[in-house]
Protein backbone atom coordinates (compact mmCIF):
# COMPACT_ATOMS: atom_id res chain seq x y z
CA UNK A 1 0.00 0.00 0.00
CA UNK A 2 1.48 3.07 -0.79
CA UNK A 3 1.72 6.54 1.56
CA UNK A 4 -1.30 8.01 -0.40
CA UNK A 5 -3.36 5.05 -0.18
CA UNK A 6 -2.21 4.71 3.58
CA UNK A 7 -3.19 8.36 4.27
CA UNK A 8 -7.03 8.47 2.66
CA UNK A 9 -8.19 4.87 2.75
CA UNK A 10 -7.87 4.19 -0.52
CA UNK A 11 -9.08 0.82 -2.40
CA UNK A 12 -8.56 -1.05 -5.47
CA UNK A 13 -11.18 -0.63 -8.31
CA UNK A 14 -11.27 -1.31 -11.52
CA UNK A 15 -12.30 2.48 -13.59
CA UNK A 16 -13.56 0.48 -17.14
CA UNK A 17 -16.56 -0.98 -15.17
CA UNK A 18 -17.28 2.46 -13.82
CA UNK A 19 -20.23 4.44 -15.56
CA UNK A 20 -18.89 7.54 -14.40
CA UNK A 21 -14.78 6.90 -13.40
CA UNK A 22 -13.26 9.39 -10.91
CA UNK A 23 -9.86 9.27 -10.91
CA UNK A 24 -9.32 11.58 -7.79
CA UNK A 25 -9.72 15.41 -6.45
CA UNK A 26 -8.27 17.91 -9.52
CA UNK A 27 -8.98 21.52 -7.13
CA UNK A 28 -11.43 22.56 -4.47
CA UNK A 29 -11.90 26.20 -6.11
CA UNK A 30 -12.68 28.86 -3.36
CA UNK A 31 -14.13 32.53 -4.06
CA UNK A 32 -13.04 35.18 -1.13
CA UNK A 33 -13.13 38.11 0.06
CA UNK A 34 -9.49 39.37 -0.12
CA UNK A 35 -7.39 36.29 -3.04
CA UNK A 36 -3.96 37.86 -2.53
CA UNK A 37 -4.46 37.74 1.48
CA UNK A 38 -5.69 34.07 1.60
CA UNK A 39 -3.23 33.02 -0.74
CA UNK A 40 -0.82 34.25 1.72
CA UNK A 41 -2.78 32.94 4.73
CA UNK A 42 -2.81 29.01 3.24
CA UNK A 43 0.97 29.46 2.38
CA UNK A 44 2.30 30.88 5.83
CA UNK A 45 -0.46 28.94 8.09
CA UNK A 46 -0.49 25.93 5.96
CA UNK A 47 2.46 25.40 4.06
CA UNK A 48 1.28 25.51 0.70
CA UNK A 49 3.30 26.28 -2.13
CA UNK A 50 1.83 28.87 -4.38
CA UNK A 51 2.14 27.63 -8.49
CA UNK A 52 -0.22 29.58 -10.80
CA UNK A 53 -1.46 32.91 -11.08
CA UNK A 54 -4.20 34.55 -13.09
CA UNK A 55 -5.37 37.76 -13.08
CA UNK A 56 -5.59 41.45 -15.00
CA UNK A 57 -1.79 41.19 -15.92
CA UNK A 58 -2.29 37.74 -17.37
CA UNK A 59 -5.50 39.30 -19.56
CA UNK A 60 -7.88 38.12 -16.43
CA UNK A 61 -9.47 41.49 -15.53
CA UNK A 62 -12.54 40.04 -13.59
CA UNK A 63 -10.97 38.53 -10.89
CA UNK A 64 -7.17 37.29 -9.76
CA UNK A 65 -6.68 33.98 -9.14
CA UNK A 66 -3.47 31.65 -7.04
CA UNK A 67 -3.01 28.19 -7.16
CA UNK A 68 -1.68 27.06 -3.99
CA UNK A 69 -0.49 22.91 -3.96
CA UNK A 70 0.61 20.87 -0.64
CA UNK A 71 0.73 17.17 -2.01
CA UNK A 72 -1.76 15.99 -3.64
CA UNK A 73 -3.72 18.89 -2.93
CA UNK A 74 -4.39 21.65 -4.77
CA UNK A 75 -6.44 25.27 -4.07
CA UNK A 76 -7.48 27.75 -6.38
CA UNK A 77 -8.73 31.00 -4.55
CA UNK A 78 -10.73 33.42 -6.39
CA UNK A 79 -11.29 37.18 -5.45
CA UNK A 80 -12.99 39.92 -7.10
CA UNK A 81 -11.31 42.36 -9.06
CA UNK A 82 -14.15 44.27 -11.38
CA UNK A 83 -16.78 45.43 -9.17
CA UNK A 84 -19.49 44.15 -11.44
CA UNK A 85 -18.01 40.86 -11.26
CA UNK A 86 -20.54 38.05 -10.39
CA UNK A 87 -18.11 36.51 -7.46
CA UNK A 88 -18.93 39.80 -5.64
CA UNK A 89 -22.57 38.66 -5.23
CA UNK A 90 -21.67 34.93 -4.76
CA UNK A 91 -19.37 36.62 -1.70
CA UNK A 92 -22.33 38.95 -0.35
CA UNK A 93 -24.39 35.76 0.02
CA UNK A 94 -21.92 33.76 1.05
CA UNK A 95 -18.94 34.51 2.66
CA UNK A 96 -15.15 33.26 2.19
CA UNK A 97 -16.58 29.14 0.68
CA UNK A 98 -15.48 26.66 -1.94
CA UNK A 99 -17.26 26.86 -4.86
CA UNK A 100 -16.26 24.34 -7.19
CA UNK A 101 -15.01 20.49 -6.26
CA UNK A 102 -13.49 19.37 -9.21
CA UNK A 103 -13.05 16.10 -10.12
CA UNK A 104 -10.34 14.46 -12.27
CA UNK A 105 -11.73 12.14 -14.65
CA UNK A 106 -10.03 9.94 -17.52
CA UNK A 107 -13.20 10.44 -20.02
CA UNK A 108 -15.17 14.25 -19.54
CA UNK A 109 -17.85 13.17 -22.45
CA UNK A 110 -18.06 9.56 -20.96
CA UNK A 111 -19.41 11.04 -17.80
CA UNK A 112 -21.67 13.59 -18.95
CA UNK A 113 -23.27 11.11 -21.07
CA UNK A 114 -23.98 9.26 -18.06
CA UNK A 115 -24.86 12.19 -16.10
CA UNK A 116 -27.01 13.86 -18.62
CA UNK A 117 -29.05 10.65 -18.88
CA UNK A 118 -29.58 9.94 -14.85
CA UNK A 119 -31.11 13.57 -14.25
CA UNK A 120 -27.88 15.96 -13.82
CA UNK A 121 -27.94 19.62 -14.33
CA UNK A 122 -25.11 20.34 -16.89
CA UNK A 123 -24.05 23.77 -16.45
CA UNK A 124 -21.51 23.65 -18.75
CA UNK A 125 -20.84 21.22 -21.57
CA UNK A 126 -18.00 19.68 -22.48
CA UNK A 127 -15.53 21.61 -24.00
CA UNK A 128 -11.66 22.10 -25.08
CA UNK A 129 -9.16 25.24 -23.61
CA UNK A 130 -5.88 24.99 -24.93
CA UNK A 131 -2.44 26.89 -25.10
CA UNK A 132 0.92 25.84 -25.78
CA UNK A 133 1.07 23.49 -23.19
CA UNK A 134 -1.86 21.44 -24.62
CA UNK A 135 -5.48 20.99 -24.03
CA UNK A 136 -7.77 20.26 -21.25
CA UNK A 137 -10.95 18.69 -21.75
CA UNK A 138 -13.79 20.47 -19.15
CA UNK A 139 -17.41 20.20 -17.98
CA UNK A 140 -19.36 21.15 -15.35
CA UNK A 141 -22.16 19.90 -13.12
CA UNK A 142 -24.41 21.71 -10.68
CA UNK A 143 -24.93 19.84 -7.40
CA UNK A 144 -26.27 21.38 -3.91
CA UNK A 145 -26.40 25.09 -3.44
CA UNK A 146 -23.90 26.80 -5.64
CA UNK A 147 -21.87 23.98 -5.59
CA UNK A 148 -20.39 22.52 -8.83
CA UNK A 149 -17.94 20.00 -10.16
CA UNK A 150 -16.21 20.55 -12.92
CA UNK A 151 -14.43 17.60 -14.95
CA UNK A 152 -11.52 17.56 -15.97
CA UNK A 153 -9.49 15.30 -18.14
CA UNK A 154 -5.67 16.86 -18.20
CA UNK A 155 -3.74 14.00 -19.48
CA UNK A 156 -2.96 16.22 -22.45
CA UNK A 157 -1.70 19.09 -20.80
CA UNK A 158 1.43 20.25 -19.32
CA UNK A 159 0.58 23.48 -18.26
CA UNK A 160 1.01 25.07 -14.36
CA UNK A 161 -2.69 24.43 -13.94
CA UNK A 162 -5.65 25.62 -16.85
CA UNK A 163 -4.98 27.97 -20.15
CA UNK A 164 -4.90 31.54 -18.79
CA UNK A 165 -2.74 31.02 -15.87
CA UNK A 166 0.90 31.42 -15.55
CA UNK A 167 3.65 29.46 -13.56
CA UNK A 168 4.05 31.66 -10.46
CA UNK A 169 5.68 31.44 -7.37
CA UNK A 170 6.33 33.20 -4.11
CA UNK A 171 8.98 34.43 -1.90
CA UNK A 172 7.37 32.93 1.11
CA UNK A 173 9.97 30.97 2.66
CA UNK A 174 8.39 27.46 2.27
CA UNK A 175 8.68 25.17 5.77
CA UNK A 176 7.76 21.32 5.88
CA UNK A 177 4.64 20.42 4.04
CA UNK A 178 1.95 20.09 6.88
CA UNK A 179 -0.21 17.77 4.85
CA UNK A 180 -0.34 15.79 1.99
CA UNK A 181 -3.60 14.99 0.45
CA UNK A 182 -7.25 16.00 0.92
CA UNK A 183 -9.19 13.01 2.68
CA UNK A 184 -12.85 14.21 2.10
CA UNK A 185 -15.15 17.09 2.06
CA UNK A 186 -18.27 17.75 3.95
CA UNK A 187 -20.90 18.97 2.47
CA UNK A 188 -24.13 20.47 4.79
CA UNK A 189 -27.79 20.55 3.07
CA UNK A 190 -31.43 21.96 4.30
CA UNK A 191 -33.27 19.37 6.51
CA UNK A 192 -34.80 16.27 4.70
CA UNK A 193 -32.36 17.13 1.53
CA UNK A 194 -29.64 14.68 2.36
CA UNK A 195 -31.14 11.34 0.88
CA UNK A 196 -31.94 13.46 -2.45
CA UNK A 197 -28.09 14.52 -2.80
CA UNK A 198 -27.27 10.79 -1.43
CA UNK A 199 -29.36 9.53 -4.24
CA UNK A 200 -27.87 11.80 -6.39
CA UNK A 201 -24.62 10.77 -6.05
CA UNK A 202 -25.21 7.11 -6.74
CA UNK A 203 -27.68 7.77 -9.44
CA UNK A 204 -25.61 10.05 -11.50
CA UNK A 205 -21.59 9.88 -10.42
CA UNK A 206 -21.92 6.16 -9.56
CA UNK A 207 -20.75 6.35 -6.11
CA UNK A 208 -21.39 3.99 -2.93
CA UNK A 209 -22.72 4.02 0.03
CA UNK A 210 -19.92 4.01 2.91
CA UNK A 211 -21.33 5.18 6.14
CA UNK A 212 -24.43 6.62 8.15
CA UNK A 213 -24.84 8.02 11.04
CA UNK A 214 -28.07 8.58 12.50
CA UNK A 215 -30.39 8.97 15.81
CA UNK A 216 -28.13 8.73 19.13
CA UNK A 217 -24.84 8.21 16.67
CA UNK A 218 -24.35 11.77 16.57
CA UNK A 219 -26.63 13.54 18.79
CA UNK A 220 -25.89 15.43 22.49
CA UNK A 221 -28.17 16.93 25.09
CA UNK A 222 -28.79 19.65 22.87
CA UNK A 223 -28.56 18.86 19.21
CA UNK A 224 -28.44 16.41 16.66
CA UNK A 225 -27.84 15.68 13.00
CA UNK A 226 -27.76 13.02 10.17
CA UNK A 227 -24.97 12.17 8.15
CA UNK A 228 -24.47 9.42 5.37
CA UNK A 229 -21.14 9.30 3.28
CA UNK A 230 -20.48 8.35 -0.23
CA UNK A 231 -17.32 7.34 -2.31
CA UNK A 232 -16.22 6.85 -5.75
CA UNK A 233 -15.14 3.20 -6.64
CA UNK A 234 -10.94 4.06 -5.13
CA UNK A 235 -12.68 5.79 -1.98
CA UNK A 236 -10.32 8.72 -3.03
CA UNK A 237 -12.89 11.10 -3.35
CA UNK A 238 -15.50 10.89 -0.11
CA UNK A 239 -18.27 13.31 0.26
CA UNK A 240 -19.96 12.94 3.93
CA UNK A 241 -23.65 14.70 3.70
CA UNK A 242 -24.75 16.45 6.68
CA UNK A 243 -28.62 17.39 7.46
CA UNK A 244 -30.01 18.62 10.50
CA UNK A 245 -32.16 16.80 12.67
CA UNK A 246 -34.75 18.17 15.51
CA UNK A 247 -33.05 18.82 18.48
CA UNK A 248 -34.11 20.96 21.37
CA UNK A 249 -31.68 23.76 19.96
CA UNK A 250 -30.17 24.64 16.75
CA UNK A 251 -27.27 22.42 15.86
CA UNK A 252 -23.97 22.82 13.72
CA UNK A 253 -26.02 22.73 10.60
CA UNK A 254 -28.63 25.34 11.72
CA UNK A 255 -25.58 27.54 12.25
CA UNK A 256 -24.24 26.90 8.48
CA UNK A 257 -26.65 26.74 6.50
CA UNK A 258 -28.05 30.14 8.51
CA UNK A 259 -24.51 32.26 7.83
CA UNK A 260 -23.95 30.74 4.81
CA UNK A 261 -26.97 31.13 3.17
CA UNK A 262 -27.87 28.00 2.31
CA UNK A 263 -26.20 24.65 1.39
CA UNK A 264 -21.79 24.29 0.88
CA UNK A 265 -19.11 22.74 2.05
CA UNK A 266 -18.72 22.72 5.25
CA UNK A 267 -15.30 21.43 5.93
CA UNK A 268 -12.17 19.81 4.84
CA UNK A 269 -10.72 16.95 6.05
CA UNK A 270 -6.60 17.08 5.06
CA UNK A 271 -4.45 14.31 5.93
CA UNK A 272 -1.41 13.77 7.25
CA UNK A 273 1.48 11.75 7.95
CA UNK A 274 2.36 13.36 11.39
CA UNK A 275 -0.72 14.85 13.02
CA UNK A 276 1.46 15.79 16.13
CA UNK A 277 4.16 17.80 14.33
CA UNK A 278 0.56 18.88 11.80
CA UNK A 279 -0.55 20.69 15.13
CA UNK A 280 2.66 22.25 16.09
CA UNK A 281 2.78 23.40 12.83
CA UNK A 282 -0.27 25.13 12.89
CA UNK A 283 -0.64 26.50 16.10
CA UNK A 284 2.43 28.11 15.81
CA UNK A 285 1.11 29.87 12.97
CA UNK A 286 -1.80 31.11 14.91
CA UNK A 287 -4.46 28.59 13.57
CA UNK A 288 -7.05 27.81 16.40
CA UNK A 289 -8.23 24.78 16.97
CA UNK A 290 -11.49 23.21 19.12
CA UNK A 291 -10.60 22.69 23.02
CA UNK A 292 -10.96 19.05 24.15
CA UNK A 293 -11.43 18.62 27.51
CA UNK A 294 -9.14 16.37 30.12
CA UNK A 295 -12.28 13.76 30.80
CA UNK A 296 -12.23 12.65 27.34
CA UNK A 297 -8.47 11.31 27.45
CA UNK A 298 -9.46 9.76 31.11
CA UNK A 299 -12.29 7.84 30.23
CA UNK A 300 -11.53 4.46 30.84
CA UNK A 301 -13.58 3.38 28.18
CA UNK A 302 -11.64 5.78 25.78
CA UNK A 303 -8.82 4.07 27.17
CA UNK A 304 -10.10 0.37 26.46
CA UNK A 305 -11.69 1.14 23.30
CA UNK A 306 -8.57 2.66 21.51
CA UNK A 307 -6.03 -0.06 22.64
CA UNK A 308 -2.39 1.03 21.14
CA UNK A 309 -1.99 3.71 19.20
CA UNK A 310 1.37 4.86 17.82
CA UNK A 311 1.92 8.03 20.42
CA UNK A 312 1.11 8.33 24.23
CA UNK A 313 -2.22 9.74 24.59
CA UNK A 314 -0.48 12.27 26.90
CA UNK A 315 1.09 13.87 23.71
CA UNK A 316 -2.84 13.27 22.35
CA UNK A 317 -3.98 15.13 25.15
CA UNK A 318 -1.68 18.05 24.99
CA UNK A 319 -2.75 18.68 21.89
CA UNK A 320 -6.43 18.06 22.16
CA UNK A 321 -6.27 15.57 19.29
CA UNK A 322 -8.91 13.04 19.33
CA UNK A 323 -8.88 9.40 18.74
CA UNK A 324 -10.59 6.22 17.94
CA UNK A 325 -10.58 2.89 16.11
CA UNK A 326 -12.71 0.19 14.13
CA UNK A 327 -12.55 -2.90 12.84
CA UNK A 328 -9.73 -1.90 10.32
CA UNK A 329 -7.29 0.10 12.77
CA UNK A 330 -7.64 3.50 14.10
CA UNK A 331 -7.11 7.11 13.21
CA UNK A 332 -6.19 10.71 14.90
CA UNK A 333 -7.98 13.97 14.08
CA UNK A 334 -8.44 17.26 15.20
CA UNK A 335 -10.82 19.82 14.04
CA UNK A 336 -9.79 23.90 13.08
CA UNK A 337 -12.10 26.54 14.92
CA UNK A 338 -13.60 28.46 11.52
CA UNK A 339 -11.38 30.09 9.08
CA UNK A 340 -13.61 32.66 7.95
CA UNK A 341 -15.43 35.46 9.44
CA UNK A 342 -18.57 33.83 9.52
CA UNK A 343 -18.75 30.36 11.56
CA UNK A 344 -19.16 28.28 8.31
CA UNK A 345 -15.60 26.74 6.92
CA UNK A 346 -13.55 25.00 8.99
CA UNK A 347 -10.87 22.13 8.52
CA UNK A 348 -10.32 18.61 9.94
CA UNK A 349 -6.35 17.01 9.85
CA UNK A 350 -6.36 13.52 10.23
CA UNK A 351 -4.06 10.96 9.93
CA UNK A 352 -5.01 7.40 9.41
CA UNK A 353 -3.49 3.99 10.44
CA UNK A 354 -5.66 1.31 9.04
CA UNK A 355 -9.15 2.88 9.77
CA UNK A 356 -11.73 3.66 6.65
CA UNK A 357 -13.74 5.78 8.81
CA UNK A 358 -14.61 9.05 10.47
CA UNK A 359 -14.28 9.26 13.86
CA UNK A 360 -18.08 8.18 14.72
CA UNK A 361 -16.63 7.35 18.83
CA UNK A 362 -15.50 11.05 19.08
CA UNK A 363 -18.32 12.45 17.71
CA UNK A 364 -20.11 13.43 21.05
CA UNK A 365 -17.08 14.97 22.24
CA UNK A 366 -16.97 16.66 18.84
CA UNK A 367 -20.48 18.26 19.19
CA UNK A 368 -20.02 19.22 22.65
CA UNK A 369 -16.95 21.09 21.71
CA UNK A 370 -18.81 22.64 18.63
CA UNK A 371 -21.41 23.58 20.82
CA UNK A 372 -19.71 25.46 23.22
CA UNK A 373 -18.36 27.32 20.41
CA UNK A 374 -21.78 28.08 19.51
CA UNK A 375 -22.75 28.94 22.62
CA UNK A 376 -19.75 31.50 23.12
CA UNK A 377 -20.46 33.20 19.72
CA UNK A 378 -24.71 33.10 20.54
CA UNK A 379 -25.91 30.78 17.89
CA UNK A 380 -26.75 27.50 19.92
Amino acid sequence: MTIEQQLVGLIEHDDSVDPFPVTGWDALVWVVGNATQCAHFLQSAFGMRLEAYAGPETGNRDHKAYVLRSGGARFVVKGAVDPDSPLVAHHDRHGDGVVDIALEVPDVDRCVTWAREHGATILVEPHDESDEFGTVRTAALATYGETRHTLIDRSGYAGPYLPGYIARTSTHRAGPRIFQAIDHVVGNVEMGQMDRWVDFYRRVMGFTNMAEFVGDDIATEYSALMSKVVANGNHRVKFPLNEPAVGRKRSQIDEYLEFYRGPGVQHIALATGDILATVDALRAEGVEFLPTPDAYYEDPELRARIGHVRVPVEELQRRGILVDRDEDGYLLQIFTRPVTDRPTVFFELIERHGSLGFGKGNFKALFQAIEREQAARGNL
